[in-house]
């Protein structure tokens, strides 16, 4: 029982010496080069409603099935700490009303995130997470932007043997058939 409070819950990391100096500097590197791209840096809530994440993340996902740390308050209202940070990025754009706001808005963040999962090589329970949000904008040129901020951060880096994937999750009709294909 003496080892609980000197050991680490399983599936989280200390960070420090050189390791933390290490992710200060991807973390100072992501930064830097969302700014060139002219986005705003943005830091929600650790945790968020519950309903946001089955919502926004979609509710026949692993994430939102298996994966979430989701507790209960006082008030028997369920809350989550965040698995990831789009959904909470897209609240608080709806909330401060940003999308008044002339022109598309470009955000980008640093986060911790939380995934209740078994531990495997190289993830973690809590990790961290650096990600960009264009929204507000109908242009196919928009996603050529972080495309290429995603692919100047993998240079500036300096990651090799690193391939990018461009990947969809489709319109509405096409996410809905591919969500019963999963299921099925």
């Amino acid at each position: 029982m003496s080892t609980m409070i000197t050991q680490s819950p399983k599936g989280v990391e200390d960070w420090y010496g050189e390791r933390m100096h290490k992710r200060t500097a991807v973390e100072k590197i992501a930064r830097k080069i969302a700014k060139t791209y002219h986005m705003s840096e943005i830091i929600t809530p650790i945790f968020e409603h519950t309903i946001l994440f089955q919502r926004g993340v979609g509710e026949t996902t692993d994430v939102v099935q298996k994966e979430m740390y989701t507790f209960s308050v006082k008030s028997e209202r369920s809350i989550t700490l965040k698995p990831e940070g789009t959904a909470g990025v897209i609240r608080a754009y709806l909330e401060h009303g940003m999308y008044a706001n002339s022109g598309p808005t470009k955000l980008f963040y640093v986060t911790p995130a939380f995934r209740y999962e078994q531990p495997q090589h190289g993830r973690l329970r809590q990790h961290h997470q650096f990600g960009v949000e264009f929204i507000g904008s109908h242009s196919p040129l928009a996603e050529v932007e972080v495309i290429t901020l995603a692919a100047s951060l993998i240079k500036e880096l300096g990651l090799k043997d690193v391939s990018l994937h461009i990947n969809s999750i489709g319109c509405k009709t096409c996410r809905k058939i591919y969500n019963e294909a999963l299921l099925a």
